[in-house]
């Protein structure tokens, strides 16, 4: 009762008497300074000893560190004492944002006045429709009109003679489909990208013979029409222009940019040819580096400033899982780019990197499909706190067909609540002063001037790629990873690690290509039915003839109904004679993911799979851990695995747990007594130098030529024991999980699309 009338009284009281009861109060009492120089600040090394302590025994090296693809080991703690060196001639720490080597950003004042571009690829197959998803994502919250063209128009083949029209984008063959595409668009204030392949000559002519034709200001366009022809070599092995002829256009696209178009850039180097083909981040980096130094030389060569090209490149770096390493190889990008065109002269202005990014179709999967939703959402915010210039978030659906409207929507608005809830826009380089940050960007920084140095003493990119020093790099790192998943080492959700047994794939909805292919190259034949012939050979033979003012004149021939074959031929009849080993786009999980398809093709044709029987020992506690292990082990493979509570012996019947089990495995998968093609014995290391004698030969004979399991890892003193009662292989996390499958594959008879790893 007193303490309600207590609570009573100070409701009672107004603000002001409270405020003023409290203040003196405070005036009374004698509070103690507070100091905390009295508690003694523990060392590293007392650190390490107290983990030691949790450890028991385990070996703190390898247990604690961590180590990458990269070459580089993660600590498991840093400190000032592992940050970087005030004395580093490559890492300064006193630079500030947008100045310096721009390793903490390439503008002083980060996204708080230019957020990053949101620049969600557009890739649907008609000019129309991919004109009208332009606009959509746009309306949705897109900032960048960002166009993904086919494979055939990258390469300049009309679509009569392409293969796949529209396989990874917008078939564009003449003017009047670039009329369709731009159709409506706001080109003066809203930036626009597009990969253009192996040269920017044809798509940035057709841009701009459309902006001409409709009265648009071209020098009000900005963003990137952007070429590569070094990746399109490695991509395919072998060029279908010169290389010389290509660079000749490069080096016409800056001009004509420079004059007409200044705030477009005209080479875009990428490096997804080496992200996709399994490369480390150092690879990625230091070859892609190695590709745009060889532009600068070769527009050197052909009379263009450092100042023009700087202003004329554009970077696409892949975004993968390792979500610190992203962060360190975005800003030691920065810092070595800035130091290779330093060596070029470049004023301070001009060695800043343009940083587009995407998620890495590396690192993407087919199975468990959803889970590519979060892998994207840890590569976009490592970018952005990486500090890119822009980024396309891929639908997590990108592994089985192009985007619908609600992974299109997920991709989009990964970028907004990054942007308008989670205050990314305030921070200026939030990763600053982090010290394990820090330490990863410098060694990260050293790596890959290592790596690029490596290259230049080769003779440059295109020596090396001749001598194939890229591409075995690249290939050992890719055996690298999947070896790693093999073991599980490396866990894919969904795929080597917890598959869902339940799952149904999405429907890759496959597009007619052959009506695709009428459609388009009817509208084509309908275009040019009208057309002067004469003047356009007339205008191609101009094209041919010139060694200047190219762009101009291939805008001429554009107008006058000229398609890009016409347009490539004209300028190269010939196909280049360079050819260098390609490096072939993979997916991490590709081979776990042709195995289960495997399974999948057996079941459909035969009614039948890899039937397995857990022999599980004793109650329940005493064999779970080991028969779920073993149970998601199996379910990569899409086996179908037979779950049991357990053998026990009777009461009055010591071992009669081994009867029981035998007898169950005997009776078979099902009511028609199917035999299983394999067995697991599950239980505890204690318990195993009991049961494994006594049971493991007798559950072999009832398997005949199946496979008996043991699972866990046998000491190294009880394996040939277990190994002669019967046991053939050990299910443990040393087990090579994808070797173990493929063979009770191969030993059910299962057809095997296993290729050779290149």
């Amino acid at each position: 009762m007193a303490e309600q009338n207590t609570q009573e009284s100070v409701k009672q009281l107004t603000d002001k008497e409270l405020e003023a009861i409290l203040r003196k109060s405070n005036e009374k009492a004698d509070f103690p300074e507070v100091k905390f120089d009295e508690f003694e600040k523990p060392t590293y090394e007392e650190w390490v000893e107290a983990c030691n302590a949790l450890l028991k025994g385990k070996p703190f090296d390898k247990i604690m560190f961590t180590k990458t693809y990269e070459g580089i080991t993660f600590d498991p703690i840093y400190t000032w004492r592992t940050g970087p060196s005030a004395t580093d001639k490559i890492l300064p720490t006193d630079d500030y944002p947008g100045m310096g080597d721009f390793l903490r950003g390439a503008t002083v004042n980060g996204y708080k006045c230019a957020p990053w571009g949101i620049a969600q690829a557009c890739d649907e197959t008609l000019p129309k429709e991919n004109n009208e998803l332009l606009k959509h994502e746009i309306d949705r919250g897109s900032t960048v009109y960002n166009v993904r063209i086919d494979t055939a128009t990258a390469d300049g083949i009309d679509v009569m003679d392409a293969e796949k029209p529209g396989d990874i984008g917008v078939s564009i063959t003449a003017l009047e489909d670039m009329h369709t595409l731009l159709d409506g668009l706001d080109m003066e204030k809203i930036p626009f990208m597009m990969y253009a392949g192996t040269s920017s000559l044809r798509m940035l002519a057709l841009v701009a013979a459309t902006l001409k034709a409709k009265g648009k200001d071209v020098s009000k366009v900005k963003g990137v029409i952007g070429a590569n022809p070094i990746a399109q070599l490695i991509k395919r092995g072998k060029l279908n222009q010169p290389l010389e002829e290509l660079y000749d256009e490069m080096a016409e696209s800056i001009r004509w940019t420079r004059k007409n178009a200044p705030q477009l850039r005209t080479i875009f180097v990428r490096s997804d040819i080496f992200s996709n083909g399994g490369a480390n981040a150092v690879q990625e980096v230091a070859y892609t580096f190695a590709i745009a130094v060889e532009y600068i030389r070769e527009m050197q060569k052909r009379g263009i400033d450092i100042h023009d090209i700087a202003q004329s490149l554009q970077f696409a770096f892949n975004t993968g899982a390792t979500f610190y390493i992203e962060i360190a190889k975005l800003r030691a990008a920065r810092q070595v780019w800035s130091n290779i065109m330093k060596a070029f002269g470049a004023e301070e202005k001009d060695r800043s990197c343009k940083i587009h990014a995407r998620p890495a179709m590396f690192t993407k999967t087919i199975f468990d499909i959803g889970v590519n939703m979060l892998r994207e959402t840890t590569q976009i915010f490592s970018a952005v706190v990486g500090g890119v210039d822009s980024y396309e978030n891929d639908p997590y659906d990108a592994t089985v067909r192009k985007g619908d409207e609600f992974s299109r929507r997920i991709a989009r608005n990964v970028h907004i609540m990054l942007q308008e809830e989670f205050g990314m826009l305030r921070p200026i380089d939030p990763a600053g002063g982090s010290w394990g940050i820090e330490a990863l960007t410098k060694e990260m920084a050293e790596k890959i001037w290592g790596e690029f140095q490596k290259i230049e003493s080769l003779g440059g990119i295109l020596k090396a790629l001749k001598e194939e020093y890229p591409q075995q790099q690249i290939l050992e790192i890719l055996k690298q990873r999947f070896k790693a998943l093999d073991l599980r080492k490396d866990s894919a959700v969904g795929t080597n690690m917890y598959p869902n047994m339940t799952e149904e794939l999405l429907d890759p909805r496959p597009e007619d290509v052959p009506a695709l292919k009428k459609e388009l190259s009817e509208g084509v034949e309908k275009y040019r039915a009208d057309m002067d012939k004469d003047f356009l050979k007339e205008k191609l033979e101009e094209l041919k003839a010139a060694d200047t003012d190219i762009v101009e004149k291939a805008i001429a021939a554009f107008s006058a109904g000229a398609t890009i074959s016409e347009v490539r031929t004209a300028r190269a009849a010939k196909a280049d004679s360079i050819e260098v080993r390609k490096i072939y786009a993979h997916r991490w999980t590709e081979r776990f993911e042709k195995l289960r398809f495997d399974t999948q093709a057996f079941k459909k044709e035969t009614g039948k799979n890899v039937e397995i029987f857990l022999a599980n020992m004793g109650p329940i506690p005493q064999h779970k851990a080991r028969a779920d292990f073993s149970t998601s082990f199996l379910q990569v493979g899409e086996f179908s695995v037979h779950l049991n509570n357990g053998f026990q012996d009777d009461e009055d019947k010591p071992g009669s747990r081994w009867d029981k089990c035998v007898e169950a495995l005997k009776a078979g998968c099902d009511d028609k007594g199917t035999p299983y093609d394999c067995a697991v014995i599950c239980s505890t290391d204690a318990t195993y130098p009991e049961d494994v004698p006594a049971l493991a030969p007798r559950l072999k004979e009832v398997l005949g030529k199946g496979t008996l399991f043991l699972a866990g890892a046998a000491p190294k003193d009880m394996e040939a024991v277990y190994r002669e009662a019967g046991i053939d292989e050990f299910i443990s996390v040393k087990a090579n999980c994808y070797d173990i499958l493929r063979m009770l594959q191969q030993k059910k008879g299962m057809k095997i699309t296993e290729e050779e790893v290149k």
